[in-house]
This record gives structure tokens, sequence and C-alpha cells, in this order.
């Protein structure tokens, strides 16, 4: 079992390096921090001309339709630069919500425009405090129309269709739970930006009042669906995650070797050696799992739950812990709004909420790995 991506991905990840450093140096990141601007639309165009948008999308929709392996290498890269755009609602949710469920229909519809970066998708599934589990949610549809609130829905202010998570029957359980297509430049439909710790991914409240929405898949389907792409999406936002992580740990080590206290650089003293050492250990396990994840992902493995939940787990724990770690070396000066290690703090704390919080993909691990060895 080879690990390792092919000289033509290498190169896909050389070619997607140079160009986002290029278009997406700190002081882009910065200026939608402390700008107006939700995200980068330069940025997003020039994405979307370099094909990036639609890298697993099929040629037939207008897509590159090169695969997964692909599409992680550019997930790498844009979590080495910060880069501020809905790439991750757009790209890991909305695409793969339309080609796991979608009628031939609506991905003739929908698919094209992501792939040219002309529509913006994302998926609303949380409605405020509590865990976003299928007994909590409220919004519901009827004579197809879909009412409720949705709170927070990443790059909801931005998005022009979300995905929909709604109770389509009573109860509480999962089978009453399906997926809707909601145009958010509709009637019957309001947003409202809000506040996270990182504002270079913008988030919304979407409020619904009898909105038209266009069933997406099998009615009472949607739960089983939404596990199936949540676990596609970890294993992508994992290498996103990894890439962050070793932005991070590369910025402590240059600094530390460039820091002098006493004379000599503070690398040199052992306690900021060994707090180095543990970021590379932490940063270089989450990379070996991603690649299982990547090699689950990419060939249809019955392995995917698992290696999903354990990429997951590892990459979310590892960017927290390098993040946080890179502004410890920084000491005083990485507390400060001018360095960019809040920026990367920032980010690691946002990923680690989005598609549910560590704690639940620690329970879907265990849960996982005791199936499996009872079968």
């Amino acid at each position: 079992m080879n690990f390792e991506f092919s000289d033509e991905q290498k190169q896909l990840q050389a070619e997607a390096r140079r160009f986002l450093e290029a278009k997406c140096p700190p002081k882009a990141v910065r200026a939608v921090l402390e700008g107006p601007q939700p995200f980068d639309r330069d940025l997003w165009k020039g994405l979307a001309e370099m094909g990036f948008l639609g890298v697993a999308i099929p040629e037939e929709h207008g897509g590159l339709g090169a695969g997964y392996l692909e599409l992680c290498v550019i997930a790498e890269e844009m979590g080495r630069v910060l880069a501020p755009t809905p790439f991750s609602s757009s790209v890991f949710l909305a695409t793969e919500f339309l080609l796991a469920a979608g009628s031939p229909a609506q991905k003739a519809a929908w698919l094209p425009k992501l792939a040219s970066g002309e529509a913006i998708g994302c998926f609303a599934l949380a409605e405020g405090n509590g865990p976003a589990i299928a007994r909590n949610i409220k919004a519901q549809v009827s004579g197809g129309g879909l009412s409720g609130t949705k709170l927070p829905v990443a790059d909801g202010d931005v998005a022009d269709f979300a995905i929909v998570a709604a109770r389509s029957a009573p109860g509480s359980d999962e089978r009453g739970i399906s997926l809707y297509i909601v145009d958010l430049n509709g009637p019957g439909v309001t947003r409202e930006a809000v506040e996270t710790i990182d504002p270079t991914r913008s988030h919304a409240r979407l409020s619904f009042q009898n909105a038209p929405a266009e069933p997406l898949g099998a009615a009472g389907e949607g739960w089983a669906t939404i596990s199936h792409v949540y676990d596609r999406a970890a294993v992508l936002t994992a290498f996103e995650q990894v890439g962050g992580s070793d932005r991070a740990l590369e910025m402590a080590r240059d600094y530390a070797l460039e820091r002098m206290a006493f004379g000599r650089p503070i690398g040199s003293f052992q306690a900021v050696k060994h707090m180095l050492a543990d970021m590379y250990v932490s940063a270089t396990l989450a990379r070996s799992n991603a690649y299982y994840g990547a090699w689950a992902l990419s060939t249809g493995a019955a392995e995917l739950p698992e290696a999903a939940a354990t990429a997951r787990v590892s990459a979310t724990q590892a960017f927290q812990h390098c993040s946080k770690n890179n502004i410890q070396v920084h000491g005083g000066m990485g507390f400060t709004w001018a360095f960019d290690c809040h920026l990367f703090y920032r980010r690691s704390n946002l990923l680690a909420l989005n598609l549910g919080p560590l704690s639940q993909w620690e329970d879907k691990l265990i849960q996982r790995l005791r199936a499996k060895n009872a079968a």
C-alpha cells in the first residue's frame, strides 16, 4: 500500500503553493480580517481560473475530473496560507452533497457554476447552542416551504444557495431528516452575519419563512447522506489543518533561529527545542493519518469511516497544538496584533468546530473501532 503522492500530484501541489503564496500573503488575510469584505474575491476568481474549485467535479459538469488525491493536496496548500475564501463550504460540502445525492438535473444546474466560481454553496445544519444532532433539528419543510433558523452557517452570508438539513416528518429521530436546496437570494430567506473567533471565514444566521425548498436525495435519508459527506469532508479538512500545522511549525522554527537571547538563538535552548520537537511530532502524526484518510477517500475503501475520524481527530489536535505553541515560541511578541501568530490560532480553533467538535469525532472513532472489532 503506497501512501505517497505521485509525481504529477506533487507537481500540482508545487503549482498551487506558488500561486497561493503569490496571491494570498499574510497581508491579504489581514485585509479580510480588518476590512469590510467577507472574503477575498480576487483570490476566489483566481482559484476558479486555476481550476482548483472543480478538481473533483467530473468533466461533463465543467470540472477537471482529477480526483480526491488532487483535491487533498490543494486543501493542504489552502491551509498553509489560511485562504480567506468559502472554499471548504463550497467544495468540501456543497459540491460533495450534490455529487452524493443530487439528481442529474441538479448536478447539471449547480456543478458547472460551482466549478467556475460563479456560484458559492454552503451547508446549514446547526440551529444554535447544543450539538448538531438529529433530535435538535427543528427546521421543517411543509408543502415545499422551509421554515426555521440555522446558526451558525459557514459562509452563509456570501453563498448563493444552501444545502439545508430539515425535518420532513414528525418525530425526533434521524429518519425524519431530509436535505433541501434553497436559493439564498430567493423569497422567505433573511441572513445576518455573525461574529466568530476567525473573521476571515464569515458565518451567518439564516432564517427561513416558508422559503421554497427543492428536495435533494430521497426523503428521510438526509442524515445518512450527512454522515457520508462529513466523512469525506473530514479528510479534506484534515489536509487543510495539516497545512496550517506545518506552516505554524515553520514560523516557530524560523523565529527560534533568528531571535537572539543571551547572545545565542533561542532555538538553542532546551525548552524551545522540546517545544518544537513536540510540534513536529504532532504535525507528522496528523499527516500520516491524513494520508490514510486520503487513500480511503480516493479508493472508496470500506475503512473510510474510521480513517476519516482518525484523520479528523489527529489533525485537529495537531493544528491547535502547533498554533498555540507558535505563539509561545514567539514569546511576548507572539501575543501582539502585529505578528501573524494569532491568524493561525484563530483558524485552528474555527476548524476544530467545523463538521462538529473534536469530542464528537472522538466518540465516532471509538464507536467505529468497536464495531470493526466486533465484526
